[in-house]
């Protein structure tokens, strides 16, 4: 067993795009970014790669390469997850957390854990999604960010 931790945060941004775990959230600013900012799987995708000292999403996604730009995160957790099952792992569950102050994200969280096991090729009961706030603290609470932290369990199959 490899257990891996991921966290990722960025700013917001009005007129962009809100994407969180491969699910468009109607609002009127997103996660800005290079790729999708796609603020919770870059956390998962984090998770997975420490959990076999693999580095960081970065090093397989750098930011300098314009390939990248825009890119979907839900088809770089694809690439991860591959990543993983070559070295002789496959998911045992994953937690996220995603930390926003708004929009309210209950109505969104079974599509994303819906969204997250399809990319994963898994069982939804394996992905926790849980969303929450700060209560107005920080800069997720004072709404210039979001952030989100993953962990994982990896388990071997060789």
């Amino acid at each position: 067993m490899r257990i891996g931790f991921g966290y990722d945060a960025h700013k917001l941004k009005a007129g962009r795009q809100c994407v969180l775990c491969g699910v468009v959230i109607p609002c009127k600013f997103g996660p800005d970014g290079h790729s999708d900012a796609d603020v919770p799987l870059h956390a998962l995708m984090d998770a997975m790669l420490g959990a076999l000292a693999l580095g960081d999403i970065g090093v397989l996604f750098p930011v300098k390469d314009e390939k990248w730009r825009g890119a979907s995160s839900v088809e770089m957790l694809k690439d991860v997850y591959a990543l993983v099952q070559g070295r002789g792992y496959a998911l045992g569950n994953a937690d996220i957390t995603i930390v926003l102050e708004e929009p309210y994200l209950s109505p969104y969280i079974t599509q994303m854990r819906e969204k997250v096991a399809d990319a994963l090729g898994t069982d939804i009961g394996r992905i926790s999604v849980k969303a929450t706030t700060e209560e107005k603290m920080g800069f997720t609470g004072d709404g210039t960010g979001i952030s989100a932290t993953a962990a994982v369990l990896l388990l071997s199959y060789t």
